[in-house]
């Protein structure tokens, strides 16, 4: 493969990771030789890589991080299950829309973060509490993306299924869901950054273990590197994530590949 063609082809990948080479090398060489700071106060890539080296080998990271994927998978897959449906269901029925969307919204521009003590009080500190966190920041870019989705199908589609003869569960299958593919993808890139930040959030409140609790007790504890470590694992979690989600439209929706290929 000609290098034109290898570039062309894994062009994302290899913008993005020298980008990130890029930021790291310049943090290295900013804090060791231009702005040398005291390590107490600040910290650099290789004093994570030595932290990173030392969690991997224990069974704590791994632990920590168990604890908080269930939870998050148990809050974003309610999301899912309970936002998909409430966001088709607003854009195909007005009644429904006009009465649901004033609360909604309402909900969606209201800080939720600073509800998480009263989640934690009703559901207690255990899975449930930061799923329930989780749920709650993460179900309304579902929601409202799916229905723009619907909202932005078009007419002359359902027209045609209309004309003959289609049911209402020709219209959502073959016409309103796929449709609304891409706008649900999108939503679910959103909603893992606001999922990873409930489980953080919920963790920082009231646990006792879990990633969010190690990075809260690193840093009250001054380590530093220790408490990057949990972000950076965070960031790339959310990274492969965002990742899987593009995959999976393009599976869903490969329409959608030639889109990418042009732009």
């Amino acid at each position: 493969m000609k290098p034109k063609e290898f570039y062309a082809e894994h062009r994302r990948l290899l913008l993005g990771f020298f980008s990130v080479i890029s930021l790291l090398a310049a943090w290295e060489l900013l804090l060791t030789y231009l702005f040398p700071l005291n390590p107490f106060f600040f910290t650099k890539p290789s004093l994570i890589a030595e932290a990173f080296k030392e969690q991997v080998r224990g069974p704590k990271l791994w632990h920590d991080l168990a604890i908080s994927s269930r939870a998050f998978l148990w809050g974003f897959g309610f999301a899912v299950v309970i936002g998909i449906p409430v966001g088709l269901i607003m854009g195909w029925r007005r009644r429904v829309e006009y009465t649901l969307d004033p609360f909604l919204t309402a909900l969606y521009a209201s800080p939720l973060v600073a509800v998480a003590p009263l989640f934690i009080i009703a559901f207690g500190v255990g899975v449930l509490g930061k799923a329930a966190l989780v749920f709650l920041l993460s179900v309304f870019p579902f929601i409202f993306n799916a229905f723009a989705g619907v909202k932005s199908t078009d007419r002359l589609l359902i027209d045609v299924i209309r004309s003959f003869g289609g049911s209402e569960k020709d219209l959502y299958l073959k016409v309103i869901l796929p449709s609304t593919i891409p706008y649900i993808v999108a939503g679910a890139r959103l909603a893992v950054g606001r999922g990873l930040v409930g489980i953080i959030v919920g963790e920082f409140y009231a646990a006792s273990e879990g990633i969010g609790f190690a990075i809260s007790q690193a840093g009250d504890t001054y380590r530093l590197p220790d408490m990057f470590v949990g972000i950076l694992i965070l960031s790339v979690i959310a990274v492969v994530l965002t990742e899987l989600m593009r995959k999976l439209e393009l599976i869903l929706a490969p329409w959608r590949a030639s889109e990418e290929v042009r732009s």
